[in-house]
């Protein structure tokens, strides 16, 4: 941020906004971590171009392989961080998504989105929706990527994302049942700690960051029964956190996917005494590992 003019147009909880159009983000510049092959867990990571035009890109993380022949389960992840900040290659979320991969035993994605309000809502719906595309590009097999077309089963698919990354993750899911993926059978999904506003400030932002919108009643924000019906998988996990801001609206949208008419089945896994995200913030304590645990237990379930 280089602003001339000190004059605060616009504050949220993340960034501010100056009368200039400059904008001064408070959890900025996010720290990234290059891939790399981790001897512990045995998982190897490797960064890729996804689109040049716009700039999208992804961290690809493949567990060991006891058989070089076996297909893995394929997870595609989100990650969070209010549309605004945060990044796939952060060392809140690379360690997590390779966690992920490690004890489910899954190839695992996670995007590189384009960030508001740079980037105006929908970028960041559309670069994950480009993803997933990229991702189906290559059921036959002969697709950019080797890891992928040699290790991913594509008929077990798997979207989820947490906070911000739930709610792009329901949109996607959407996209799925309304106009279906070519080559690809996403069976379940997972939301962690899902974003669907609620609060006064985060309602603001989110309109501010979506110029576009449909108002408090955007189907992005507030998903409706008519669009939760057709989601595009047959499971979904719901993660709550018991002193989550965002405890109340996750719940809510449990209840409304239960109501919605959608043939699915939903489940829902609350965690006593956390915050929001509390898992990336303190990985190694017993109930993030438990999280990990519920996820991959999910992934794996016949």
């Amino acid at each position: 941020m280089d602003s001339a003019n000190l004059e605060v147009a616009h504050e949220f909880q993340f960034f501010r906004v100056y009368k200039d159009g400059c904008v001064e983000k408070f959890f900025w510049p996010t720290q990234k971590i290059p891939p790399s092959d981790d001897f512990i867990t045995g998982v190897q990571s490797k960064d890729v171009i996804i689109s040049s035009e716009p700039e999208i890109s992804a961290r690809i993380f493949l567990p060991r392989l006891s058989d070089p022949s076996q297909r893995l389960p394929f997870l595609f992840y989100i990650h969070g961080g209010g549309f605004s900040f945060e990044s796939t290659f952060s060392p809140l979320y690379h360690p997590h998504i390779r966690a992920i991969a490690a004890e489910a035993n899954a190839i695992a994605i996670s995007v590189e989105y384009r960030l508001a309000p740079e980037h105006l809502i929908p970028a960041c719906y559309e670069d994950c929706w480009e993803a997933l595309q990229w991702v189906a590009s290559q059921a036959n097999g002969k697709g950019p990527d080797p890891w992928i077309n040699k290790h991913a089963d594509l008929d077990r698919v798997f979207i989820g994302g947490d906070s911000g990354g739930g709610n792009i993750s329901n949109t996607l899911l959407t996209r799925v049942g309304s106009i279906g993926l070519l080559g690809v059978r996403v069976v379940r999904a997972v939301m962690i700690h899902p974003f669907f506003g609620g609060r006064e400030d985060d309602d603001e932002m989110w309109l501010y960051m979506c110029p576009g919108n449909g108002g408090l009643e955007d189907p992005r924000l507030r998903p409706v029964a008519r669009d939760l019906a057709r989601l595009g998988c047959e499971r979904v996990l719901v993660l709550l956190a018991e002193n989550d801001h965002l405890r109340e609206v996750g719940g809510d949208y449990y209840k409304r996917l239960k109501k919605s008419g959608w043939k699915g089945t939903v489940e829902i896994v609350e965690t006593t005494r956390e915050e929001h995200l509390f898992h990336l913030f303190s990985p190694t304590t017993e109930k993030a590992l438990a999280l990990i645990k519920n996820v991959s237990s999910f992934i794996n379930q016949d």
